[in-house]
């Protein structure tokens, strides 16, 4: 197949970062919604700044040709009753179905460190220790799937640093739990490569349960400096440790990425999410080097 089936989408976590509402505080909805098109995305996620107003967000993306394809939902099963998840699960499945969205995101945050800006990363990471937890875990995530399943969307677990899924062995107990009807996988290059996995290795096994996919590169010696000096996930995403694919100092393999797209049967979206700091990293300045590298390598 060629790329016919693919749509390229961007995260406003370029210009605004919900975890630290510092960067790009400054950065207006219509600001990031504008550079987006500008930049020549079609699609995008949503960010804290997005209107919530269904008819208002509809116009202002409407006016520049996006539509929304993803949101992130924090799933909270090993914290919270699943009575909890559920009633926030469909909250937000409301507000998608409304959008016409396709896919429900989100990793569990639950037991996560990747909000605590002390709590060394690579340390301090959420963990499923026993069989019980796991089931627990699973089943949650099954019914939570089988509901956005029945409403015509997709959940598409995302693996995240500081989470209890986080490895390729994690996910892989993960997606061998689940029913692959109802729980997919949120492939993300940057994070593979962060927990120390081959980002290219994970794409060609993971593929065929993918139903949304992020890239982000990384720059090798920021996240040396995360083993080092024991930052917190936080604390690298404002040192730079993402970057956007095109950016010479980034290190991931996105040809052999793109080829691993290009042969399989995946349909859907790519999504541009390299969280930095907007006032180190141009939000519009990046976005064009990440479209204009995704048209040289793909044509679209």
């Amino acid at each position: 197949m060629n790329f016919d089936n693919i749509k390229l989408g961007v995260a406003p976590i370029i210009w605004t970062n919900d975890d630290m509402p510092e960067l790009g505080g400054e950065n207006t909805f219509e600001q990031c919604v504008s550079e987006m098109a500008l930049a020549g995305f079609t699609g995008c996620e949503v960010g804290n700044k997005f209107p919530r107003d269904v008819n208002i967000l509809k116009k202002a993306l409407d006016l520049r040709g996006l539509q929304i394809c993803n949101q992130w939902n924090s799933y909270e099963l090993t914290t919270k009753s699943f009575a909890e998840n559920r009633e926030n699960f469909t909250r937000l499945l409301d507000f998608l179905e409304n959008m016409g969205a396709k896919v429900i995101g989100g990793g569990e945050t639950g037991n996560s460190c990747q909000g605590q800006m002390t709590v060394p990363v690579l340390e301090g990471k959420g963990m499923l220790n026993t069989r019980e937890e796991w089931n627990s875990f699973t089943f949650g995530l099954n019914e939570l799937g089988k509901i956005a399943h029945d409403r015509g969307l997709k959940l598409a677990f995302h693996h995240h640093m500081g989470t209890c899924i986080q490895t390729m062995e994690e996910t892989d107990r993960l997606l061998h739990k689940t029913d692959p009807e109802y729980v997919f996988l949120n492939y993300d290059c940057g994070h593979f490569y962060f927990a120390g996995e081959d980002p290219v290795a994970a794409l060609q096994k993971y593929i065929g349960r993918t139903a949304h996919i992020h890239l982000k590169d990384v720059r090798q010696n920021i996240l040396q400096s995360v083993h080092d000096d024991r930052l917190s996930f936080l604390t690298a995403v404002k040192k730079g440790v993402f970057t956007v694919p095109g950016d010479p100092e980034g290190c991931i393999d996105f040809p052999a990425l793109f080829s691993i797209i290009k042969s399989s049967d995946y349909h859907g979206w790519i999504v541009l999410e390299a969280e930095q700091d907007p006032s180190k990293a141009n939000p519009l300045e990046y976005a064009m080097i990440a479209r204009k590298y995704f048209r040289d390598l793909t044509g679209i």
